[in-house]
């Protein structure tokens, strides 16, 4: 019986839910219901005219598993209809996604304009590894966005926010931000990990490129590493993926599958642990050994209009500082039995960190006391595990102090 002319063959006209488990989907003549795993390292061609045509992009095809690989390219294309892109570059790790967005965009000579506030890798890439090669970097309080417009240059060719910031939870208007760097002709680079791009959608805000670690809410159980970049095709197919080609911050085949699987479950998996962080900071923001809550959407954040304005909801991830400084946040941490102890997030499983010695321990105590991490700060990244749980453990950890 022949097929009917469904509409919904048509994946633009599927919901997003159904377009992470279908999207991309490249079968093989087997007709495998899992996407194939393409562990190879490169391709053959049925005569030398065929690959002389495949080099000079007269005929679509893979190459070389560095830059082109139908694995990788599938969770390409599913990570686009996501984030609402037109195109997708996938790296070896989110470092590796943040180094080559921004590596492409400049030259010796340009200027960077970046919001302090970042993650300790993501700013040594701008305050130590672009300087090398020639390239000035400018950090500004990300808080308020004419501290972007005052520190732009003619020279300012690129800037880089993080919003929420890591780990204090701090946002950065998008929106305003975008406008200051297209009128200096820069482009706009967002990480966009903690909001996640379910709750929050850089590229309708204005960005050109948005990076995610996708190790984090993206494989969501501590798996495997993997990066991405997405943003125009022609930013993407362009100076980002020749960095890519020839330099090679390329991701296993391997792990884009187990992305591929991730995206399958991020909206479930993502919407219940915003749930439960939700619940989680209302605890946190009544507790008395609490001074402090940093929750995007609790009402005591100070940019909470930004937040609702910005953000879909608050994500996954709550900061707190605890009474008495580190010893007390460390005993906090000890005293845990269901949070583990780590520097991931994202995970199905709870996380707890101490910024102050891990992810940031090595900025000045001058740095962390500009980007508000106490020794008394904890980072929270909420898992799937029972709220109530959670809120107990917690409980019983604070009640130690």
């Amino acid at each position: 019986m022949a097929r009917s002319d469904n509409p919904l063959r048509d994946l633009s006209k599927r919901g997003a839910q159904t377009q992470m488990v279908h999207g991309g989907q490249d079968r093989s003549p087997f007709g495998e219901t899992s996407e194939a795993i393409y562990m190879t390292s490169g391709f053959s061609y049925a005569d030398s005219a065929r690959a002389e045509a495949r080099f000079t992009g007269d005929e679509p095809g893979h190459i070389y598993s560095r830059f082109s690989n139908p694995t990788v390219d599938m969770f390409q294309k599913r990570m686009a209809l996501l984030e609402g892109a037109a195109a997708a570059r996938a790296t070896a790790s989110g470092m590796a996604a943040v180094t080559t967005a921004l590596m492409a965009q400049v030259r010796a000579g340009d200027h960077v304009v970046a919001s302090r506030a970042l993650f300790g890798g993501c700013r040594f890439v701008v305050e130590d590894y672009l300087p090398r090669w020639g390239v000035d970097s400018t950090l500004v309080d990300g808080s308020d966005p004419e501290n972007f417009a005052k520190a732009m240059r003619p020279n300012t060719k690129l800037v880089f926010l993080e919003t929420p910031t890591n780990p204090t939870l701090e946002l950065v208007d998008i929106e305003a931000v975008a406008e200051i760097a297209h009128a200096h002709g820069a482009v706009l680079v967002v990480d966009n990990v903690f909001a996640t791009p379910l709750w929050q959608k850089p590229l309708e805000l204005g960005a050109d490129l948005v990076v995610y670690s996708a190790t984090k809410h993206i494989d969501g159980q501590g798996r495997a590493l993997a990066g991405i970049i997405l943003g125009s095709e022609e930013l993407i197919g362009g100076d980002v993926h020749t960095i890519i080609r020839q330099t090679g911050p390329s991701i296993s085949p391997f792990n884009a599958w187990i992305m591929l699987k991730g995206l399958e479950t991020i909206d479930l998996r993502v919407r219940r642990m915003t749930e439960s962080a939700a619940r989680i900071a209302d605890f946190l923001a009544d507790h008395p050994k609490v001074s402090r809550l940093y929750y995007p959407h609790h009402r005591s954040h100070p940019q909470y209009d930004l937040a609702k304005r910005q953000m879909g909801a608050g994500s996954t991830m709550v900061a707190f500082e605890v009474d008495g400084g580190q010893d007390k946040a460390f005993t906090v941490a000890d005293n845990l039995a269901i949070v583990l102890t780590s520097n991931n997030l994202g995970d199905a499983k709870s996380i707890v960190s101490h910024p102050a010695t891990t992810t940031h321990q090595r900025f000045t105590d001058e740095v962390r006391e500009e980007l508000g991490i106490s020794r008394g700060l904890l980072r929270l990244s909420v898992g799937l595990e029972d709220a109530d749980d959670l809120i107990a453990d917690l409980g019983f950890a604070l009640d130690q102090v």
